[in-house]
Formats: C-alpha cells, structure tokens, sequence
C-alpha cells in the first residue's frame, strides 16, 4: 500500500460514501450561493410559505411543520420537550445505535423508560409493541418512540406494522418517529400511518449540507403540547407554529439552507417521489448481491427489513473494519461509514441515497472490492459485476 500525503492534491472526485452527509448536488449549492437577506421582509415569508406546502407533499401530510436551524438531534429534543411531562413512561427499543442515543436524550428529561430489547440484526418486534401496550391497563405510556431506518445497522422497521400494534392495542399513546435517514428515501406515510411525531435532517436524503431539522406534528401532538411541562424555549412549538402561516420564524433562520431546501424539493419532484423510492430500493439490492457476491455477509439478517439507503456489512471474524476503511479511504479517496457503539470495528456501512446514480453506486462498490484485496480481507471476486449484472436487468427506463 501506497503512503499518501494528505495535504497532496488529489485528481477525481472524493467518494463520500457514508449514509449522511451526503453529496450536495451542484444545483443545490448554486442555490445557497446567494446574498443574504432580511429575514424579516417579504421574500423571506414568500419563500418559507413556497417550502411548507413542498414539504407537506414530501411527507403526505397535511400536518404542521416545524423548521429548526440545528441537527436532527435537536428535533429529537423538541419531539419530547414539546409533548410529555416530567416522569412521563414511554417506550424505547434497543434496535441500534441511533436509537441508544435518542433513550440517552430522553434520559436527561427523567422520563420513566421502558427500554424494549431487540435483536440488532432484526429489529424492532411489533409483536411486543402490542404486548406491552396491552399490558399498560392504564395508559400509563405516553409514546412510543421508533427509529424508522436505523443507520447504524442497516435495518428498517415498518411503520405500518407498528402503527397496526398501536391500533390493536387500543392504546392512545403517541407515536414518534424517527426518520432521518428514510425520509425523501423511502415511501413514508406521515397520515396514514398516523404518525404524530416525525423527526428529520437536512443532510441525508434531502442532499443538503447538515443544518436544518425538522418536526412534522400531528394534531393530537399539539394537544398533548397544550399540557406538556417540561421546560423548553428555543425549541417551544408555540413560538415556532406561526411560521406556518407567516412565514416569519421567532429567531434568525438558516436562510441561505433554505434557499438550497426549496431547490432541493423542487429537484425531488422533477424526479418524482415513486420513482426515488424505486432508485434506493434498486441501489440497495445491488449493493446486497455485491456484498453476496464477496461472499461477505449483510448485517440486516432479515432481507426484507433491509435498509434503502445504507448497506452495513459485516467483516470476518479477526479482521479490521476500521483498517480496510483507511485502507480505502487512503488508496482510493472514499470515505465509508463507521461501525458504530458495539459494531466498532466489526461492520463497515455503505451509503446509498441523496444525489446518487448507478455509475457511482459501481464506483464506490469497486473501491470496496479493491479495498477487500489490499487490505486482504477473505471475500470472493465478482461482488461489483453481480451489482452490474442486477442494474442492467433491472433497468427503469
């Protein structure tokens, strides 16, 4: 292996190859590349009352939306500031490591958790959901908080399904959502499956540069936000609801973000919704025969529940995640995702989704191949032609 100076330049492109940030499209950035301007004039309200409507479609809402200049965890943070009260009981599962992250949040509320196990190759059991719920006579749980797509392990659970327990349980407790890496990915039903709470990022599907989150509130969220007591200023719905209607937010937006949020929704609906499912879920099945094809295996044991948006491959036994991923990152300037919590070291994650097409979905999948060579990882050759082979057969247009 080759020893690179880092600080030497570098021909091509780099491959960003994580599942969030991802590549922000050119138009994208043409778009953010604008004077500021005053956030308390008229263009500023045009231009939040043209994105709302866009985002409602994205969502297939007609529910409110909260915009925050901050990172989804913020979102989180407001998901449960604005809806529950001091000691409130509510359910959490163990499905990854995003998910572990988002039970620490709530822990700082004190909030009563009940913190359901799962097996992290399977993911969340909607079987249990209506087992506990079934259980709790007394409606004693306020919500149920899910992670949609879970990045760190390549596991996608079905909001249907958990919406169907909800329901055959009988119990008012609301549901809260955590899409960051499936929304503008994969079809999500905000009113359909009468999700309450929806939480998202700027940085992910949305191929925006980190910076934006979001809430998409149903109207019974907003009446448990009536009589919701935890403390909270920055991230009070009431303050921010307005925006809504005026256009006008509470405190400085992000404004040149949301000049690149309103060109990236119109480039979602030049693409159309259906057909930017169909091309995660075909670049997820792809990558899945190529991780076959090295003889590798797919972290996601269940093939169904596997993600569209992020691959998390499991490394033999004795071997390095992190040191292939330098290795690759050193000799052919991708960046893959990192195992993350207790798959350090033993998985490594490719991203697939945002600005993303078969061409560089071949190009990362053959620097994973080259990098299983040099660092000498026991794989199979043929991963990347399976993926070629799959693509071509399957072709949309």
């Amino acid at each position: 292996m080759n020893t690179k100076n880092i600080n030497s330049y570098r021909s091509g492109r780099h491959f960003l190859q994580v599942p969030g940030p991802t590549n922000v499209p050119d138009r994208i950035t043409q778009a953010m590349a604008r004077p500021t301007i005053d956030h308390r004039g008229p263009a500023f309200s045009e231009l939040t009352l043209d994105i709302i409507p866009r985002l409602k479609k994205m969502f297939n809402t007609d529910s409110s939306i909260m915009i925050y200049p901050s990172s989804a965890t913020g979102s989180w943070e407001s998901s449960i500031v604005n809806t529950l009260n001091p000691k409130d009981k509510i359910m959490m599962f163990d499905s990854g490591d995003f998910a572990l992250k988002w039970k620490i949040v709530a822990e700082r509320f004190g909030l009563d958790i009940i913190y359901v196990p799962c097996n992290w190759r399977e993911g969340i059991d909607p079987n249990m959901i209506e087992k506990l719920l079934k259980e709790d006579k007394r409606h004693e749980i306020k919500s149920v908080m899910v992670v949609h797509n879970e990045t760190s392990t390549g596991v996608a659970n079905s909001m249907k399904e958990v919406r169907d327990a909800i329901n055959q349980a009988n119990h008012p407790a609301l549901l809260m959502v955590d899409a960051v890496s499936s929304a503008f990915s994969i079809e999500y039903l905000q009113d359909e499956w009468q999700v309450d709470v929806t939480i998202a990022g700027s940085q992910k599907g949305l191929m925006l540069p980190p910076g934006l989150s979001f809430n998409v509130v149903s109207e019974k969220a907003l009446d448990a936000h009536k009589k919701a007591s935890l403390p909270k200023s920055y991230w009070n719905w009431s303050d921010v609801l307005p925006s809504n209607e005026t256009g006008f937010y509470p405190y400085t937006p992000a404004t040149t973000l949301l000049y690149g949020l309103k060109e990236a929704l119109i480039m979602i609906e030049e693409e159309g919704l259906e057909n930017m499912y169909r091309r995660h879920l075909h670049h997820s099945q792809a990558t899945q025969l190529a991780v076959n094809g090295w003889g590798l295996e797919n972290h996601c044991s269940i093939p169904d529940k596997s993600s569209h948006t992020v691959t998390t491959v499991k490394i033999p036994e004795n071997h390095s995640a992190n040191y292939l991923r330098s290795v690759i990152l050193e000799e052919f300037d991708m960046s893959l995702g990192t195992g993350l919590g207790i798959l350090a070291d033993k998985v490594f994650r490719i991203g697939h989704l945002g600005s993303f097409n078969d061409l560089m979905l071949l190009g990362a999948l053959s620097g994973v191949e080259m990098g299983l060579e040099l660092a000498k990882v026991p794989h199979k050759k043929g991963g990347v032609q399976a993926a070629m082979e799959y693509l071509i057969s399957n072709r949309t247009i």
